[in-house]
């Protein structure tokens, strides 16, 4: 079995301590939009809805909420009369008239009852199986396959433990290739911005290779050659768990993992797809990392020879959104947690790397490829030697983001304080 793992998985870089110079990218004139702020939980536990989708009705403009539940919307003047559209897997989604909200928003959503009557146990497929393969077949039909120019927030954090080392933001606007060929996915670089506290790496520094491409490589019906080749998927175990809900719309789950003969790191996970169009809407996996040396190889380009790393934890999240009764990909996130030796020390490092795209806008482009190439990055990019430095509050302009988490908005805070002292 021989499974490419290189694209896909955010690589790593450890290396030995190197400073870095400071750059400064202006922000960009803003034009007329307002600001929208809040959060959305569950109406039951009160708890936060991590990665709720949000759209505005009828446009392509949309973001998704942090792992604190929170979100920030920009809204163009124009749109102040429409409907925020909020809704999140297992749950009733809501409409919200924009022009009603205020500047905090607390937003409740319903648990979604999902009974399996008869009608749908009778369309239950046979085999698992067979309905992952049915749905990885259709994405010529039920996926955009027109040339789309999308625009995308990136965010990448490395933290030791609970602190913030390094952070890195991006805006990109990424060249979406039909579904229905086999070209890859361009990627342009817009505005970028980063900040590496050396202190708390114990001089190491982690770079992560890849950037946003290694969340656009989970787009799982875009790349299936990543995790369910023709061959691989034979050395996967499918079997379907209790259904659930999109939009009131019946979603079957199905659960993943490798035969038990297999010894090679592989997935495991649930994948939820639409049991009426079996379309794919969502997925939820991991990599299993049991065998240390061989998913170490995976993740760790360079490092010291005195330095053993290797993965505890890697989950990734992909979700999908639907427009014109077509799907496409809106959301991944991908977060690798790394144990760090040093040969002949006592103790060792824990460092999470987390990184994370959502579409924000989009639209269809008449153009097959991107019109210029300064600005295209490449699949082997480590966005935080492409620019450095944080600039003022303002900096992202009417660009809508991922609202940043309590810990990383400190983080930021913090920079910005540094920035003025010097």
């Amino acid at each position: 079995m021989k499974i490419n793992y290189n694209i896909l998985l955010t690589s790593l870089m450890v290396c030995m301590l190197l400073l870095c110079g400071t750059n400064f990218i202006n922000g960009q004139e803003t034009s007329h939009f307002s600001e929208i702020k809040g959060t959305v939980i569950d109406e039951l536990s009160k708890k936060p809805l991590v990665f709720s989708d949000l759209v505005i009705n009828d446009t392509n403009i949309s973001t998704v909420t942090n792992n604190d539940g929170e979100f920030i919307l920009k809204v163009p003047q124009e749109f102040l009369d429409g409907t925020l559209i909020v809704s999140y897997l297992g749950y009733v989604k809501k409409e919200i008239k924009i022009s009603k909200i205020n500047n905090k928003i607390k937003i409740a959503l319903i648990p979604a009852i999902t009974e399996l009557n008869e009608v749908s146990i009778l369309a239950l497929p046979p085999n698992a199986k067979d309905l992952v393969i049915e749905t990885l077949s259709k994405k010529s039909t039920l996926y955009n396959n027109n040339n789309t120019l999308m625009t995308a927030f990136y965010r990448e954090t490395i933290k030791k433990r609970r602190k913030n080392a390094s952070l890195s933001e991006a805006v990109v606007k990424i060249h979406k290739q039909p579904y229905n060929n086999l070209r890859k996915d361009h990627i342009e670089l817009i505005k970028a911005r980063k900040n590496t506290d050396y202190t708390k790496l114990d001089t190491l520094a982690l770079k992560l290779q890849g950037g946003p491409f290694s969340n656009l490589y989970a787009d799982i019906v875009k790349y299936p050659e990543f995790i369910f080749t023709k061959e691989d998927i034979e050395l996967y175990d499918f079997s379907f768990g209790a259904p659930t809900s999109i939009n009131k719309k019946l979603v079957y789950v199905i659960n993943f993992k490798q035969n038990k003969n297999i010894t090679e790191p592989m997935y495991y996970g649930k994948l939820y797809i639409d049991a009426k169009t079996k379309a794919l809407t969502n997925a939820v996996y991991n990599l299993n990392v049991e065998n240390k040396e061989l998913s170490s190889q995976i993740f760790v380009r360079k490092k010291p020879r005195k330095v053993d790393v290797y993965p505890i934890e890697a989950s990734y999240k992909v979700n999908y959104r639907i427009q014109n009764d077509k799907w496409h990909y809106a959301y991944s996130n991908i977060s690798l947690t790394l144990k760090v030796n040093w040969k002949g020390k006592l103790f060792n490092s824990i460092y999470t790397l987390n990184s994370e795209m959502a579409i924000t806008d989009w639209e269809i482009s008449n153009t097959k490829f991107a019109k210029t190439r300064e600005n295209i990055i490449r699949p082997t990019t480590i966005l935080t030697d492409e620019t450095s430095g944080f600039s003022d509050p303002e900096f992202w302009g009417e660009y809508n983001i991922i609202e940043p988490e309590k810990s990383i908005e400190s983080a930021i805070k913090k920079i910005q304080k540094q920035l003025k002292r010097s």
